[in-house]
């Protein structure tokens, strides 16, 4: 089955679609692993969060079939860095291959020298997704509450 995926700048006009695919993404880790708890991001399920994402970074949204399945948040670092914020993608459209398009869009998208990305040390299913890319496990930290590991690739 092909799907049709689109990306395309967000508008203020996405924020709840956006907002709505980001939680049932967020929500579906505690399903995944357990022991982990429901939540996500600070602001992952506010849409005056969004809103503010959208105005202040780089905001596309993942569409499928004329529906806003997913999004992308990038912020500019400078000096060709980049970083990727936030890539996610309603439970329902996994495993369709969308993410790995989404890499593939960023990555051609942008004229970037490195990109960085911090991901939960529990979510194994998210860090063997970014090293199929080429991403390299980098320095884990704590923050709002959560273990993260740092990723990054240099083009």
């Amino acid at each position: 089955m092909t799907v049709n995926i689109t990306f395309e700048p967000a508008t203020p006009a996405d924020a709840s679609a956006l907002v709505e695919a980001q939680i049932r993404a967020f929500h579906d880790d505690a399903r995944l692993y357990p022991g982990v708890e429901i939540g996500g991001p600070p602001g992952y399920d506010s849409i005056e969060e969004m809103l503010k994402d959208i105005d202040k970074y780089v905001c596309h949204k993942i569409g499928c079939d004329g529906r806003i399945v997913g999004g992308i948040i990038v912020v500019d670092l400078g000096e060709g860095h980049f970083h990727l914020d936030r890539l996610y993608i309603d439970p329902d459209y996994h495993n369709q291959g969308i993410g790995s398009q989404a890499i593939g869009f960023i990555e051609q998208a942008y004229a970037a020298t490195s990109w960085t990305l911090d991901t939960p040390t529990y979510a194994v299913r998210n860090q063997h997704f970014y090293e199929k890319f080429g991403y390299i496990k980098g320095d884990e930290r704590q923050a709002d509450g959560i273990r993260l590991i740092r990723y990054e690739k240099h083009q």
